[in-house]
């Protein structure tokens, strides 16, 4: 199994990038990894090369560039080198926390779509209380949606769930503004109807203030409507964490107990990141397209690979793709 991963995309890269690359080497056996970035920045960081091999290229696209333009200009840029790989048979995977837009453009442009996907959808999994997590879709891909749309996403995400979360049975959630049947806009209330009619384990609407208490395993809405809910609950946990560490810092004696309590802030603070829980996969492409987090660490990193392994491991494509099929032919 072969994962193409950009080495120049995100924050921190190509230092963590490569770090995690070479910590999921070791974990997995079976996994070789094509790093593809400037080789000489990348070897800086590279001391183990075992089943890791380097595309060189110094093009790279910024989180400033417009994102389909750049994909279209920038061909030996570093993600549009890993997409190629897929595309062209030699990877199975691919992998960056580079541009969000831009790796979407790419997946779309050089991966390609299944066939009846009508619209990708960027899926992460997202903390819970009780640390199960949940997976929401779609994120970003499209900030407009059909209520097939929002079928399709519970078929992939369902999938995705069993396979690679381990999940038997997934809970399939509608996002809207009240549990009842007949709560929401046009768009959830005839999702509603074609949910109701399939074979997945559809629970019903579900509310955003419930989505932390696992009360989903899958949750589906429009890309406008989900890339709000996920900022929001990354904002709203940095919020919380600033406004804990100013009360703790406010006198000799919360400060003496924060030092006591730190460690087990340092627990809180990664149960809430959802970075921990791997990548956002970007469902309905032929083949698994990742997008790890911007600001992604080694571990973060090694999360994300260790997930699309898992992916392709588990063959979820190919279920996909067959589920979809089935499900026109019916």
């Amino acid at each position: 199994m072969n994962i193409a991963i950009d080495a120049m995309g995100g924050d921190n890269a190509p230092k963590e990038i490569v770090l995690g690359a070479m910590k999921a080497i070791k974990e997995f056996p079976d996994l070789q990894i094509t790093l593809v970035g400037d080789e000489v920045k990348i070897k800086n960081t590279l001391t183990n090369q075992e089943r890791i091999t380097i595309i060189h290229t110094e093009e790279v696209i910024l989180g400033t560039d417009e994102p389909v333009r750049a994909v279209r200009r920038k061909k030996t840029a570093s993600m549009v080198l890993a997409a190629t790989q897929v595309a062209e048979g030699k990877a199975n995977a691919c992998l960056s926390a580079g541009n969000t837009g831009a790796l979407m453009a790419t997946g779309l442009f050089v991966v390609g779509r299944i066939e009846g996907i009508d619209r990708p959808a960027l899926a992460p999994t997202l903390p819970t209380i009780g640390g199960e997590g949940f997976l929401l879709l779609d994120v970003g891909a499209n900030a407009d949606a059909k209520p097939e749309h929002l079928l399709q996403y519970a078929i992939m995400g369902s999938i995705y769930s069993k396979k690679v979360r381990g999940i038997e049975s997934p809970r399939i959630g509608l996002l809207n503004i009240g549990t009842e049947e007949k709560k929401g806009n046009e768009l959830t209330k005839h999702a509603f109807a074609l949910l109701k009619q399939t074979n997945l384990n559809f629970i019903g609407n579900v509310e955003a203030r419930d989505l932390l208490e696992g009360v989903a395993d899958v949750v589906v809405t429009d890309g406008f409507t989900g890339n709000m809910v996920l900022k929001t609950i990354e904002g709203t946990a940095l919020g919380m964490f600033k406004m804990l560490k100013s009360t703790l810092m406010s006198s000799m004696k919360s400060k003496l107990a924060a030092a006591v309590l730190k460690p087990e802030f340092g627990s809180l603070k990664s149960k809430l990141d959802y970075s921990e829980y791997g990548g956002a996969s970007l469902f309905g492409l032929k083949a698994p397209v990742i997008k790890a987090h911007g600001s992604s660490d080694a571990q973060a990193i090694y999360s994300a690979i260790k997930q699309t392994r898992e992916m392709v491991e588990n063959d979820v494509i190919g279920l996909i793709k067959q589920t979809v099929e089935e499900t026109a032919s019916v």
